[in-house]
């Protein structure tokens, strides 16, 4: 297995991560929200992020 960060191999105690540094990185992309899964527009199953007042 592959660090998905740096590619190099991955360290047991980091896994899948080669280092504490990858670990660090991958987890504040998290907290930057740059990971998403995209949703078409439109989508039924999706709330109304802005309601209509009454």
């Amino acid at each position: 297995m592959t660090c998905p960060i740096c590619r190099k191999p991955a360290d047991p105690a980091y896994r899948p991560f080669c280092s504490r540094r990858c670990a660090d990185v991958d987890l504040a992309r998290w907290l930057r929200e740059d990971y998403a899964i995209p949703v078409p527009e439109g989508d039924p199953d999706t709330p109304d992020p802005d309601p209509p007042r009454d």
